[in-house]
Formats: structure tokens, C-alpha cells, sequence
């Protein structure tokens, strides 16, 4: 394909892809199916790879991710992003409304209420109707422009096409982490044997500043958009400006409301207290805005915030409750976590009896005693958790609680690593939480994906003495499962087609399914690319194995350990014996020859490519992709950032030491 050819099809791939993606994310409608999109976007990304130069500026391919940022921009806001005065009391809110009056001089007003999400405020600017800067509050004045990270979140336009645009213009929006994928993303967690998150708002915050770009995308962000900015925008309302943004693509959150005076406003709150956590998403109260644009400038600023606006807060929902009793439950990976067990009460539309301690560290922090009145909410109104102890109604001679030194399901004297909050039962063999748990890993969805085997059947194998590893699934015989209660013919075929079914999951779902601690879906997949077999990976030393892509220090030692553990290197070894796939497939098509077998290390960050990208390029141009620096290496391919050793190692050698234009030019022959 020619570059002429090459730009009409990236044009045309663009604007299908895009046009699809707005039919999906804002309009709730598919013309096209899964599949046929997935090939339109794969198209479109293999052409970007052999063209980069022809990528367009709105490219949905940058909805994935790919940008490595090392340090982000610092942009002054055009407009300063306030804060806003906010109550918990109606009273008060009758006071602001007394305000707006006053500052109005009787004329008539109306306000416009929004939900108040618990996310993060951000400032996006649009120019020619391309997203060229997305910015965070920062401290009001200046923040960070984050723009590559704003790009993968799907539901914000890249490009405005609309004819009534400004050639300028900012919309202000709220970045949010979905309930859902809170759970999802604190459910990765879990499997690994990490922290889980603490709340969503938070974890947002954090997504939102990573410098890889492809963790941005995986972890699916949202936005509402809520303020529109700019000049010569022929707008007199701020519900004009919604109905706005609404019409140019941008996402807008469908709860808000025109109200005609202060005691609509108060209707309107007290509806969204009972409702709120049916939402998708966490929200912490409403804001009121005088709607009238002329008004609002009418009634201006403080130093600190409009005097057209403020926010109602909700109080959190809290309830005190005596502290029956604390257990300890045991995680796959042998993390002990403790769990009040509570005097029922109901709270939030639920009756709670058990809520979260998180750790022993939170423990010592409330200084907690069995006997204790404690006050529970509901996190994000989803997981009850103590926040503190009601001191004044605490009994005498209660004593303080100390943590469980031992494990609660095998006895085994707990660890306790140093710098980790969470102890662990080190009884990895003989602990039958953990024993089930790894095998109810190994069979999930995202790993070998065996769902004709559930918890309860598992329980089962178990209690029998059938299974105690993974490996010894592909050792059960029908007689074997007809052995468990209410099993028959059929049920135990199910179980073993599925078992055999799981042999055909490619390597990267192999090595997240045997659950090296601190090793996720994406850390596996990284690994599997960059090592390309069980074998080496085995082998991999641990300079070797933090050369590979998002793998620090703390995984690297994690999976040096797993392999040094010789139960472990017999487990992979039956994996082997019964089929499973430990190796990457060949997935990249070949191209040409030009690299003419070369040999290549990748190290550094790239400008226009991610190092899978390099990789892929190598192999389908004739090229050999190796792990670590050798006299027989032809080329070290050194982005930015490069580690000081590695290139002293390639002089040293004589290895020739080439940049991303030297690599292109090597592929043009």
C-alpha cells in the first residue's frame, strides 16, 4: 500500500470507527456488531504502525492508550476553577438563596441543579474542535494537562464537528470511576494478593495522573461533562449550555433539574438522597447554580468561589453498633483479613451484620475492644466499614483487642513482610482456604476459564482428597465426579469437557491462572510477550525479568521466588505433561525481510511507538526480539530513560546503539 492509499484508508478507517464509538457510548445504539467494529479498530491500528506519521489527530486508536508521559505539562487555566461553598444544612442553603435575592435586587431568578459527583474535576479544551488539552484543578490556577490520559476515556468526544462551535471553547467535566469497575479493578486486586483500593474517588485521582496511558484505558474512567466556557458561545442560560454539550457528544449526566425557586431545590435533594445509591457511580450531594449567565455575573466572586452557586452535601449514613466479635478470613494468597462481626442494624436500605476492619494496622488506629459501640458506614453506600469507636459509650475494663498471631484455619504462626499491612499464613500447602482459593483462581473466567466448575464442587473435590492443586483437575476421571453428591452422568461429562476445553487458553491465561502473587491479567500478558515461554520465563534472572515492561522490583522478586520453590516448578511441569499452552503463538504476520535476522534489546521509552509496538515491527520485518545485552547482539534499539548499565554493557561490547529514526530507517531498507 502506497502512503497516498495509506492516508485515504486511515481517514476513512477514523471516521467509521469514531462514528460507531459515538453511536455506542452516547447514543446507546450498534449498527455494526462486535466483531465487525473490533476488525475496523485492528485495521486501522495495523495501519498506524506501518504509517505513524498519517495518524490522525482524533484516531480512536488513542481510546486504548500507548502514551508513556514522564512528566506532565503544567497549564494555567484560562478561567480559574473555583471551589465552591458547600453546607449540610437547609438552613443554611435558605441563606444563600437569601443572598442570591439580595444580590438581585428582587428581579426574578431560577436555579439549575446537578448531582455532585465523587470524582475529579476536569478542564477540557477544544480547539478547531480537536481535544488538544485536558486539565486538572491543580490548586485552582494551575494544573496538569493530561490530556493522553483523557483520551481513553471513551466517552468523551476527541473531535467536535459540530457547524455552531466556537473555534475555541473549554467544557469542564467530572472524572469518575464506575461502581463496577471499582469492584472489577479491587477484584484484580484481590487475585494477586494486593491492597485493594479504598475508594473509587481516590483511585480515579490516581488513574487519572499514571503515566501509562494503557493502564488509564484499562481501567475504563468515565465523565460527566457539566460547564461550558468560552467566547461567542450565544448562550443566555447555563441549561442552554447543557442542552449544548449534549448536542456536540458530550456525556451528560440525565438527573438534573430546572427549579423555579428554593423549595424546588429542596424537593429536589431530598429525591436524590432516597435514589443516589442506585447510581453507577458514587455522589456526595447536589450542586445549585443561579441559571441566568448574566445573573451570575452579576452576583460575582468571592476570593474563593462564585456567589451564584454552592453545593449541598449529604452527611455519609452512620449508625453505632456493639462490636460482637472479630474473625479472620484467609485470601488465596494467604492474606489474613479481619471482618467485625456486629450487632444487626440496618443501615443504608440493608441490614448489616459483619463490615470491614481492613487490616491490623486499622485495628491499632481505633483501638477497638470487643464490647465497643462502634460507627458503621456504608463505603461508596456499598461496603460497610467501622470508622470509629463511640468512646463515651464504652464499658469499663473492656481490653484492647489483639490480632490473631495465628492462622484461623490451620494454625500455622503468621508473617508479617516488612513494609506490608496485611499478615499472611505462610502454610501455602497444607491451608485449605488457600488450597481452594488457587484452584477457584486457576478456573475462573480470565484464566483457564473452566466454567463448568463452581466453589461448592470444588469444596467437594477437596474434602474427598481428589484435588489439592490445580494440576490434579486434568487427573479426574468421571468416576472420580460421580463420587460427589448430586452428580450424574451428564454433570461429570460437563465437567470434564470443560476441563479439556481449558487446554486450548493461550499462554498469557496459563500464567495468570497458576497465581504468582502480585502477577494481574496485564502483568501476565506483558510477561508472556516478552519472555514468550514458560521455560525462559522459569529461567529469567532478576535483572532479566525488570527489563520486562510494568515489571518492578516487587513482582520481579515475586516471580524469582514462585520459580525457586521446586512444589511450584513440579506444578508447571504437569501442566505441561497434560497440554496446557506455555509458549506464545506466532501472532504477528510477517511483513518483509529487511531486518534480515538481526538481533534486537528494546530499552528506554519511545516517542511514537510502546515497546510492544517495536516488537511486533522486529518479528514481522525479519527481526529477532532478545531479553538482555551480549557480545552477539546486533542492536540495542535506546529510547529515553534507558538505564546507565545497560548502555555502558552495549560500548563495552561493541554493540551498535541505534534511536527510533535509526530504527525506521533500518525498516525502510
Amino acid at each position: 500500500m502506497t502512503p497516498a492509499e495509506a492516508k485515504k484508508r486511515i481517514e476513512h478507517l477514523t471516521q467509521q470507527v469514531n462514528y460507531h464509538n459515538d453511536l455506542y457510548y452516547q447514543k446507546h445504539r450498534t449498527e455494526i456488531s462486535d466483531f465487525e467494529f473490533d476488525r475496523l479498530l485492528a485495521e486501522l491500528e495495523n495501519l498506524e504502525k506501518q504509517f505513524p506519521n498519517l495518524r490522525q489527530p482524533d484516531s480512536p486508536t488513542q481510546r486504548v492508550g500507548g502514551t508513556i508521559t514522564k512528566e506532565f505539562e503544567s497549564v494555567t487555566h484560562q478561567y480559574p476553577m473555583l471551589s465552591l461553598g458547600n453546607t449540610y444544612s437547609e438552613e443554611e442553603l435558605r441563606d444563600f438563596d437569601g443572598r442570591v435575592a439580595k444580590g438581585l435586587a428582587g428581579a426574578a431568578y431560577e436555579y439549575f441543579c446537578e448531582l455532585k459527583f465523587d470524582g475529579v474535576s476536569i478542564s477540557l479544551i477544544y480547539e478547531d474542535g480537536l481535544l488538544t488539552k485536558a486539565i486538572t484543578r491543580g490548586d485552582g490556577v494551575r494544573g496538569d494537562n493530561v490530556v493522553a490520559n483523557a483520551r481513553t476515556i471513551r466517552s468523551l468526544p476527541l473531535r467536535v464537528s459540530a457547524k455552531n462551535r466556537s473555534a475555541r471553547f473549554e467544557v469542564r467535566g467530572e472524572v469518575f470511576l464506575p461502581k463496577k469497575e471499582f469492584d472489577r479493578l479491587n477484584k484484580e486486586l484481590e487475585d494477586v494478593g494486593e491492597e485493594t483500593y479504598a475508594n473509587a474517588r481516590n483511585t480515579a485521582s490516581g488513574t487519572l495522573k499514571l503515566q501509562d496511558s494503557t493502564e488509564v484505558a484499562r481501567r475504563k474512567l468515565d465523565c460527566f461533562a457539566y460547564y461550558l466556557l468560552g467566547e461567542n458561545l450565544d448562550i443566555d442560560t447555563h441549561e442552554e449550555a447543557i442542552h449544548q454539550i449534549e448536542k456536540w457528544g458530550f456525556q451528560v449526566s440525565p438527573t438534573y433539574r430546572k427549579c423555579q425557586n428554593i423549595d424546588e431545590v429542596l424537593t429536589y435533594i431530598h429525591h436524590w438522597e432516597k435514589r443516589r445509591s442506585d447510581l453507577p457511580l458514587e455522589t456526595d450531594g447536589v450542586v445549585i447554580k443561579v441559571n441566568s449567565l448574566a445573573q451570575q455575573q452579576q452576583l460575582g466572586f468571592t476570593a474563593k468561589s462564585p456567589r451564584w452557586a454552592i453545593a449541598y452535601k449529604y452527611k455519609a449514613e452512620s449508625i453505632a453498633t456493639r462490636l460482637n466479635g472479630v474473625t479472620y478470613q484467609v485470601g488465596r494468597t494467604g492474606a489474613v483479613t479481619p471482618v467485625a462481626e456486629l450487632e444487626p442494624v440496618f443501615l443504608a436500605g440493608t441490614t448489616v451484620k459483619r463490615a470491614s476492619l481492613h487490616n491490623a494496622n486499622e485495628i491499632a488506629r481505633l483501638d477497638l475492644r470487643i464490647g465497643d459501640f462502634v460507627f458503621v458506614e456504608k463505603g461508596g453506600e456499598i461496603i460497610p466499614k467501622v470508622t470509629a469507636v463511640d468512646l463515651d459509650r464504652r464499658p469499663p475494663n473492656l481490653r484492647p483487642l489483639q490480632y490473631t498471631r495465628t492462622c484461623p484455619e490451620c494454625g500455622t504462626t503468621l508473617v508479617r513482610e516488612e513494609g506490608e499491612a496485611a499478615y499472611y499464613c505462610p502454610n501455602t500447602t497444607g491451608c485449605p482456604p488457600q488450597i481452594k482459593g488457587r484452584i477457584e483462581h486457576f478456573i475462573q473466567r480470565k484464566a483457564m476459564d473452566i466454567d463448568s466448575l463452581g466453589e461448592k464442587t470444588i469444596d467437594q473435590l477437596f474434602a474427598l482428597g481428589l484435588v489439592k492443586t490445580p494440576a490434579d483437575l486434568y487427573d479426574l476421571k468421571k468416576e472420580d465426579l460421580l463420587k460427589l453428591d448430586g452428580f450424574k452422568d451428564k454433570s461429570a461429562s460437563n465437567i470434564l469437557a470443560g476441563i479439556a476445553e481449558s487446554r486450548k487458553v493461550p499462554f498469557e491465561a496459563v500464567l495468570f491462572a497458576i497465581g504468582i502473587r502480585y502477577v494481574g491479567k496485564t502483568v501476565a500478558e506483558k510477561l508472556a510477550r516478552h519472555f514468550a515461554s514458560m521455560e525462559k520465563l522459569q529461567t529469567a534472572t532478576l535483572e532479566q525479568l525488570l527489563e520486562a515492561p510494568e515489571v518492578g522490583e516487587k513482582i520481579a522478586q515475586s516471580v524469582v521466588q514462585f520459580f525457586q520453590d521446586r512444589r511450584n516448578r513440579e506444578e508447571v511441569a504437569r501442566l505441561r505433561k497434560a497440554g496446557l499452552h506455555l509458549e506464545v503463538e506466532q501472532r504477528v504476520a510477517p511483513v518483509s525481510q529487511v531486518l534480515g535476522n538481526k538481533s534486537f534489546v528494546i530499552s528506554g521509552v519511545f516517542r511514537n511507538y510502546e515497546r510492544e509496538q517495536l516488537q511486533d515491527l522486529i518479528l514481522a520485518n525479519g527481526g529477532r526480539v532478545l531479553s538482555s545485552v551480549s557480545g552477539k547482539l546486533d542492536y540495542l534499539l535506546a529510547g529515553e530513560n534507558m538505564g546507565p548499565a545497560k548502555r555502558e554493557k552495549a560500548e563495552k561490547l561493541g554493540v551498535r546503539i541505534i534511536s527510533e529514526e535509526d530504527f525506521e530507517r533500518l525498516l525502510k531498507g
